[in-house]
């Protein structure tokens, strides 16, 4: 198949940590130059359905015609470490799936609290009251929304140091989506499990050789379906290994930004897919199995 459309199945919208709404996301899109995506929003199928319903307008119906697929993404933790599953192609009414999404989002609002008591008890940052609400109304706020907010209130220089010098201090164990329970809840609604970003774990940590076969050995047992071998962040060297990997395993390929507007200094459509070569034949494999199941908007 040669690249005939450009593709970015990694982003975020204001429904979870982005900055733009789903509105947003459909015309930047377009502006890119990106006709086959999805929204992939941590914890929340809210945003696809929003997407979705845009997409089925008369008046979406323009050229180039824009392709989309539901995704999802589930922060989840185990015994080996962090990991984030994405989800392609399942059906939002799913009981699985939407039961997880709800799980999420708990655990989320949760560690809001949590990260809001540590900052004020341990550093005296305090916000109004009606700040705190806007957090709480948030569909699913995260350290972003705090350090924003930290930033506003001139608690910390920049988002970023507000998040790594402040609240990465709090070492919750609060409770985790698993690994296995996002893979099975994505297949149980009939989507194609992914894992996000593969390399990179916690913070800064950089997984590779033995340690990445070890996990996607784990992760494969559990039915994982793929990996996101194109990544913004990844070098080509990544890229290659991965690759390998997706050989090795048997897995679908996916590429991916991790576009989150201006919480994050990532371009749109930036997945390190080169754009003057044909489709890798494990991405086609995923883009024809999303097709074949009437996936694709």
């Amino acid at each position: 198949m040669k690249q005939q459309f450009r593709i970015d199945l990694h982003m975020h919208s204001t429904i979870s940590d982005g900055t733009d709404s789903p509105e947003e996301i459909i015309s930047h899109v377009r502006d890119a130059g990106i006709t086959f995506f999805a929204l992939s929003d941590h914890d929340s199928l809210k945003g696809c359905g929003i997407i979705r319903s845009l997409l089925e307008k008369p008046e979406a119906k323009e050229e180039p015609a824009l392709r989309f697929v539901n995704g999802v993404e589930f922060s989840c933790r185990d015994e080996l470490g962090k990991y984030h599953i994405l989800g392609y192609g399942y059906d939002p009414e799913g009981a699985s799936i939407s039961a997880l999404a709800q799980k999420g989002h708990s655990l989320r609002m949760n560690k809001l609290r949590a990260r809001l008591e540590f900052i004020r008890s341990s550093f005296g940052f305090d916000f109004p009251k009606e700040e705190v609400d806007r957090l709480f109304a948030l569909d699913n706020p995260g350290k972003p929304h705090i350090g924003n907010l930290m930033v506003k209130y001139g608690y910390a220089d920049s988002k970023e140091s507000a998040i790594r010098d402040y609240l990465d201090q709090l070492h919750l164990k609060s409770e985790y989506v698993r690994p296995e329970e996002a893979v099975s809840a994505i297949i149980g609604s009939g989507g194609i499990p992914v894992l996000a970003h593969p390399f990179f774990g916690s913070g800064d940590q950089l997984i590779v050789g033995d340690e990445m076969n070890e996990r996607l050995k784990r992760l494969t047992g559990f039915g994982l379906q793929g990996v996101e071998s194109y990544y913004s962040g990844f070098t080509p060297k990544l890229i290659k290994e991965m690759l390998a990997f997706a050989e090795h395993y048997d897995l679908y390929t996916t590429a991916g930004s991790d576009y989150h507007g201006k919480n994050k200094l990532v371009v749109l459509g930036d997945t390190g897919l080169p754009a003057d070569e044909p489709l890798p034949k494990r991405l086609v494999s995923f883009i024809e199995e999303l097709e074949a199941g009437k996936r694709v908007l």
